[in-house]
C-alpha cells in the first residue's frame, strides 16, 4: 500500500477506510518533551463498524440527517472519576494488575461552568517497544487503515473494555454471558451511542475504558501515509476490535506541529496549518466525514501552559515536583483536523475591571433574532448542543482566556483584552448562539503559517474509493497554500452580498443559516442555495448560484469594488507636480481595513505610481500601522514601484509576518533589482531558523 509521492508536486492521499469503519472517539494520553522535541504516549480509539452507520443511509452526512427526528438534550448527570495514565513512569514489565477501577461514588470533577477540572490520579499501564510481526497473514483479515505519517508506532493492542466494572450493563443480549470479541464490541457499540444527556457519564466511561488492560496485541504495519492494523481471524469490520490502544511517539521533523520559540525567546510547540493536518501528531481518520469527539490528558514541565481546542477551561494539576497535567475534552463531533494543541511558557492575561455579569449578559431580542433562538429539533448528530440550552442562547459573552508571551503582556493588557468582549457580543448579535462554551485566545509567534489553514473539505477531495480513501488535489505542493486567495475572496463575497441585500435581510439570513446547519458539514453551494431561497424576489436581482460561483469562487482575482476611491487616486497620480492654484484637492473617504485591501488591490493594477502618490497614500491611511492584510498590499506597492523610502516597511513585514511574507520574497526576486534581492536574502538569513518548514522551503527555492 506504500504510495511514494513527490512532496513538492503531487496530491495528498487520505488513506483511512471510513466507508468500512469510523472512529467515534479518541482518548489521548501524552507527554511533551522539549529536550527531545517529541510528544509520546498512547491513543485509544473507539470504533463503529460499517454495518451500523450503513443502516443510516451509508454515509455520515446522511446519518446526520437521519438524526433530525431526535431532539438534542443538554443534561448534567453525575460524572465518575477520571484517572490518568503516565506511560513514562511505568516499565514494560509492570503487570496490568495495577489497573485502577473507576467508580461512581468519587469526587465530582466538574467546575461551575460544567467544565472538568484536573483532579486526577495516576494509574499504571505497561508500555512496550515490541513491534508485532508485520508479515503477510493473508488478505482475508479486515484491515483498519488510519491516516498517519512521521510517527513511530511502537505497539497496538486490543483494549479489554469488559474489565471495567459497570459496563456489562451495556450488553443487552442475554446470550452474551462470557467475555468474547462480540461481548466487548457490543459494550463499545452501546457506549458510543449513549444519548447526549449522558455525555458526562460517557466521557467518564471512555476514560475508564482507556485505562483498561490489553487483551492481545494486534498486527500492524506502516507506510508513508498510513497505519494499517489487523487481527488474525477478524474478517469483517464487525469482527474487528472496537477499542484499540496505540503506543506511539512523534518525530522532531513531524509536519503537524512546529517546535519553535515565542516572541520572548522561550520554547513552545503548537499545531500548524499543515497540509497533512494532524496525522503527524496522532493516527486518525482525516476525511472530514469522519466526525468524532475526543478527550486528552497532556503532561509537561510545570513551567509550561497547555492549551487545546477543548470545551473546558483546563487548569494544571501537579503530579509531582516539576510536572503538571492538563485535561481537555470535546463533546461536539468534528473532523480530526480541528484538533489543536499549543504548549508554551505563556502568561494568562486578565482584565481587572471585568465583572461577573460580563460573562452572562442577557438582553431582549429583535423579532428576527428571536425566531431562531430556540431550535425545536437539531439536524446534526446527537451531542449536548448549546442551541438547545436556554441560558446558552442568551449568553452574549462566553468565558474566555487570553494567553501571551511575557514581552507582549503590556500590549495585550492595553488593547486586546478590552476588544474581546465587544467582539463576542457582536458575533452573538449577528449570528446568535455561540456554538462553543468558551474561548482561548493565544498570541502565536510570527512564524505561525496563517495562510496554511486550508483543511480538507467535502468539495476539495478527488475521486473517493469504495473504502472511503481519496486525495486532496495538489495538497502536498508547498507553494499552493501561499497562492490561494479563496478565504479573502469568500470574505469579500459576503461583504458584497450584505451590501446588495441590505443588512437586515442579510443578517437575518445568516442567523437562520447558522441555526439550520450548526454542527454539520456544508458546502458553499448549500449556503448560496439557502440564501437565494430565503431572500425576497425583488432583492435577488440577477443573482444565482451559478453566476455567483463564476464571478466570485471560480474566477481569478477579486471582483472590482471601491471604484470611486480608486478613481480619485488615479487622478492624483496623473496630475503634474505643479498644479494650478484653482484646482481642488481630492477629498478621500475614511476606509475600513477590508476596503483598504480592495483599494490597494486595484492600485496594484496600475502600471506606474509616482513616489509622490505613494507617499500621499501612506500619509492618508497610515498604511504602516494597519493590519497585516493591508500592510501586505502596501509592501507589494513598495516593491512594484521601487519606493525606496519605504523599504523599511517591507523589511519589518518579512520579519514580523513571516508566512504572509512568502509572496513578497517572490516579488523581490522577480524584479531583478539588486537592492531588492539583497533585502530579500538579508531578511531570510535572519528569520529562516524560525520559519515553518513549508515557508522556508518555498523561499529558499526562490532565493537560491
Amino acid at each position: 500500500m506504500d504510495i511514494q509521492l513527490d512532496p513538492a508536486r503531487d496530491d495528498l492521499p487520505l488513506m483511512a477506510n471510513t466507508s468500512h469503519i469510523l472512529v467515534k472517539h479518541y482518548v489521548l494520553d501524552l507527554d511533551v518533551d522539549f529536550e527531545s522535541q517529541v510528544i509520546e504516549g498512547t491513543i485509544v480509539l473507539f470504533l463503529e463498524d460499517g454495518n451500523r452507520f450503513k443502516k443510516q443511509n451509508s454515509s455520515i452526512e446522511e446519518a446526520c440527517q437521519s438524526e433530525s427526528n431526535k431532539a438534542c438534550k443538554f443534561g448534567m448527570p453525575e460524572p465518575c472519576h477520571i484517572p490518568v495514565t503516565n506511560a513514562r513512569t511505568f516499565s514494560s514489565e509492570m503487570e496490568y494488575n495495577d489497573f485502577a477501577i473507576c467508580s461512581k461514588g468519587e469526587k465530582d470533577t466538574s467546575d461551575k461552568d460544567g467544565n472538568h477540572d484536573n483532579q486526577e490520579h495516576a494509574s499504571g499501564i505497561s508500555s512496550s517497544k515490541y513491534c508485532c510481526d508485520t508479515g503477510n497473514h493473508g488478505s482475508e483479515d479486515f484491515l483498519l487503515v488510519l491516516d498517519c505519517c512521521d510517527l513511530s508506532v511502537l505497539k497496538v493492542e486490543e483494549v479489554d473494555v469488559a474489565a471495567v466494572p459497570g459496563l456489562e450493563k451495556f450488553t443487552r443480549s442475554p446470550e452474551l454471558t462470557v467475555v468474547s470479541e462480540e461481548f466487548r464490541n457490543q459494550i463499545v457499540r452501546e457506549l458510543v451511542t449513549l444519548p447526549a444527556n449522558r455525555w458526562r457519564e460517557q466521557l467518564d466511561y471512555y476514560a475508564c475504558c482507556s485505562q483498561a488492560p490489553g487483551c492481545g496485541e494486534l498486527l500492524f504495519d506502516t507506510d508513508t501515509w498510513s497505519l494499517q492494523i489487523r487481527k488474525t481471524g477478524a474478517q469483517t469490520a464487525t469482527d474487528f476490535p472496537h477499542a484499540i490502544r496505540i503506543w506511539y511517539k512523534t518525530k522532531p521533523e513531524g509536519r503537524s506541529v512546529t517546535w519553535t520559540s515565542d516572541q520572548s525567546g522561550r520554547p513552545c510547540v503548537y499545531t500548524v496549518g499543515s497540509p497533512i493536518n494532524n496525522r503527524a501528531l496522532f493516527p486518525c481518520q482525516e476525511p472530514p466525514v469522519a466526525m468524532s469527539t475526543w478527550q486528552a490528558t497532556v503532561r509537561a514541565a510545570a513551567s509550561f501552559v497547555v492549551l487545546m481546542s477543548g470545551e473546558n477551561s483546563a487548569k494544571p494539576t501537579q503530579l509531582w515536583e516539576g510536572c503538571s497535567s492538563w485535561y481537555y475534552y470535546v463533546t461536539m463531533p468534528m473532523p480530526a483536523s480541528t484538533f489543536t494543541i499549543a504548549v508554551g511558557c505563556w502568561t494568562e492575561m486578565k482584565m481587572e475591571t471585568w465583572s461577573s455579569n460580563d460573562l452572562a449578559t442577557e438582553r431582549p431580542f429583535s423579532p428576527s433574532e428571536a425566531n431562531f433562538r430556540h431550535v425545536g429539533v437539531c439536524s446534526h448528530m446527537e451531542y449536548p448542543c448549546r442551541f438547545q440550552n436556554a441560558s446558552a442562547t442568551t449568553q452574549e459573552i462566553i468565558p474566555h482566556r487570553v494567553f501571551a508571551p511575557v514581552c507582549l503582556t503590556g500590549a495585550c493588557q492595553e488593547t486586546l483584552l478590552r476588544l474581546i468582549p465587544p467582539c463576542l457580543s457582536a458575533a452573538h448579535s449577528v449570528l446568535g448562539t455561540h456554538p462553543f462554551s468558551r474561548l482561548d485566545v493565544l498570541i502565536v509567534p510570527a512564524n505561525f503559517p496563517s495562510l496554511g489553514m486550508a483543511r480538507p473539505s467535502k468539495d476539495k477531495t478527488g475521486h473517493t474509493s469504495d473504502s472511503g480513501a481519496s486525495v486532496i488535489k495538489h495538497g502536498l505542493n508547498p507553494e499552493k497554500i501561499f497562492m490561494q486567495v479563496h478565504y479573502l475572496k469568500g470574505y469579500f463575497l459576503l461583504w458584497f452580498l450584505a451590501k446588495r441585500l441590505g443588512d437586515e435581510t442579510y443578517f437575518s439570513f445568516l442567523r437562520k443559516f447558522v441555526h439550520t446547519f450548526h454542527g454539520q458539514l456544508i458546502l458553499s453551494q448549500d449556503f448560496l442555495q439557502m440564501l437565494l431561497e430565503n431572500i425576497p424576489e425583488e432583492k435577488r436581482l440577477e443573482l444565482s448560484v451559478e453566476n455567483i460561483h463564476q464571478d466570485w469562487l471560480e474566477s481569478s482575482g477579486i471582483p472590482k469594488q471601491v471604484r470611486a476611491e480608486v478613481t480619485k487616486w488615479i487622478r492624483v497620480n496623473r496630475r503634474p507636480r505643479k498644479r494650478k492654484r484653482r484646482e481642488k484637492e481630492e477629498v478621500f473617504e475614511k476606509l475600513l481595513p477590508d476596503q483598504l485591501v480592495l483599494l490597494l488591490e486595484h492600485l496594484l493594477e496600475q502600471k506606474t505610481l509616482s513616489p509622490r502618490t505613494l507617499q500621499s497614500l501612506q500619509r492618508t491611511y497610515h498604511l504602516q500601522d494597519q493590519d497585516a492584510e493591508v500592510r501586505h498590499r502596501w509592501c507589494e506597492l513598495i516593491v512594484k514601484h521601487k519606493f525606496t523610502k519605504a523599504y523599511k516597511n517591507v523589511e519589518r513585514f518579512l520579519q514580523e509576518d513571516q508566512a504572509m511574507g512568502v509572496y513578497l520574497y517572490g516579488e523581490l526576486m522577480v524584479s531583478e533589482d539588486a537592492r531588492q534581492q539583497q533585502l530579500a536574502r538579508r531578511c531570510f538569513e535572519r528569520t529562516k531558523e524560525q520559519m515553518d518548514r513549508s515557508s522556508a522551503q518555498v523561499v529558499a527555492e526562490m532565493l537560491f
